[in-house]
């Protein structure tokens, strides 16, 4: 079956997360995706927190799958040379260098346009061009600090936290890779290319909306709500932590289940839903509190919030997660077990929809990794294992015209 991004030639001249994370995806969608590695060195993440000595990292295969790798020195002329003539014939063009390096090696967005109008040149910088701190490199807590996650995460008597989601990094390359697809949609009425550029800063910020709208009914009425510190706390200047609160007019929270004394995740998240009283009532055995006026209203319950939390660890307190989860759910009430990674690792439903896969590598054997978390009626991504570093290179070369004689001088010169 053909994919709907086949024929379509991307440069990642990317590294670590945010930028493979891109091109990843858009890999799994058919796109021929060309990493461009420093020869020897290859991207960092090759080497990063390795379990098996000599092979390639887990950081390095779960974010450059179904990719090519071409070894290539641009600090040389004859890599500048060959870094030329594929954005001549390129598609798209990813980097997440720090800020300038770019420039510096004499592939500026200006330069890049010169050799090939049609290139759309995707971009992932820790803050925006325009930014005080557009000169600070940037990784994933960084732009978690930058962008309100880490200020909002957490509970309001301890320090901003960081999420174990990359809210920063993965977040950031998804965002990039709509703007790539979306200029490249543009690209088809007008024949141009452009230059998509996504910040670290607004990634989060963009995934932090509803904490900005909470920003603004704090400035006006001084206090918010839906938080646990309504009615009895006191608010200051700033959206405060809310721990695991719903944030959303529908509290929540997270609550132990049969086993929590010696498992660290036997939870459930709970949600008291405002439409879905009466039948929460009655699914947690306290019938009693459906017209109760202390409890009938979100409002009324507010001020009482977690003492109507004890009362459902009490239910719960006989009932492992997966238990407590399948008598709420015919009841409507949104929940979810705390699933460890563990869980995930082993879940049939994630390994059944493709959501998590077992592939082949080279030198490390089976390895499972993340598969695509959208999902087409029209075809199901194929999921292949991470490239070895510079494994494609004389299949790239000599695709461009490099004859066998040429490209062993090119080895020689350890410009490949």
């Amino acid at each position: 079956m053909s994919l709907p991004l086949e024929g379509i030639k991307i440069l990642d001249f990317t590294g670590v997360q945010a930028g493979p994370a891109c091109t990843q995806l858009l890999a799994w969608f058919g796109a021929d995706v060309l990493k461009i590695e420093r020869p020897g060195v290859g991207d960092v993440t090759r080497n990063q927190l390795r379990d098996i000595p000599d092979a390639d990292a887990l950081y390095f295969t779960t974010l450059n799958s179904n990719k090519k790798s071409l070894e290539l020195d641009t600090k040389t002329p004859q890599g500048k040379e060959i870094l030329e003539k594929l954005i001549r014939e390129a598609d798209v063009m990813v980097e997440n260098f720090a800020p300038g390096a770019l420039d510096r090696m004499g592939f500026s967005w200006e330069r890049i346009q010169e050799l090939n109008p049609r290139i759309i040149f995707g971009s992932v910088k820790g803050f925006g061009e325009n930014s005080r701190y557009s000169d600070l490199k940037v990784y994933e807590n960084v732009a978690q600090c930058a962008g309100g996650a880490a200020s909002t995460t957490g509970f309001w008597d301890g320090p901003p936290t960081i999420s174990g989601g990359a809210l920063g990094d993965s977040n950031s390359g998804m965002h990039l890779a709509i703007g790539i697809l979306t200029a490249l949609i543009g690209r088809e009425k007008t024949g141009k290319g452009q230059k998509v550029s996504v910040a670290m800063q607004d990634a989060v910020l963009n995934l932090c909306r509803v904490k900005l709208r909470d920003q603004q009914r704090l400035d006006r009425l001084g206090y918010l709500e839906e938080y646990p510190q309504y009615p009895n706390g006191t608010f200051g200047e700033a959206v405060p932590r809310g721990g695991n609160a719903g944030g959303g007019g529908q509290p929540g929270w997270v609550l132990k289940c049969k086993g929590w004394e010696t498992d660290p995740d036997a939870y459930i998240y709970f949600t008291l839903q405002e439409q879905n009283w009466a039948r929460t009532c009655q699914a947690i055995g306290k019938p009693e509190w459906i017209d109760d006026p202390a409890y009938k209203t979100t409002k009324a319950r507010q001020t009482h919030i977690f003492d109507i939390f004890a009362d459902i660890e009490k239910w719960l307190a006989d009932k492992t997660k997966y238990e407590a989860v399948d008598i709420l759910r015919k009841f409507d009430v949104p929940c979810a077990p705390v699933m460890n990674m563990k869980e995930i690792e082993e879940d049939p439903d994630l390994r059944a929809s493709g959501s998590i896969v077992e592939v082949e590598h080279k030198t490390r054997g089976r390895y499972l990794t993340v598969g695509s978390p959208i999902k087409f009626s029209g075809f199901k991504p194929e999921i292949v294992g991470s490239p070895l570093l510079g494994e494609h290179t004389d299949e790239v070369l000599a695709g461009l015209g490099y004859s066998a004689d040429q490209i062993a001088a090119l080895h020689e010169a350890k410009v490949v």
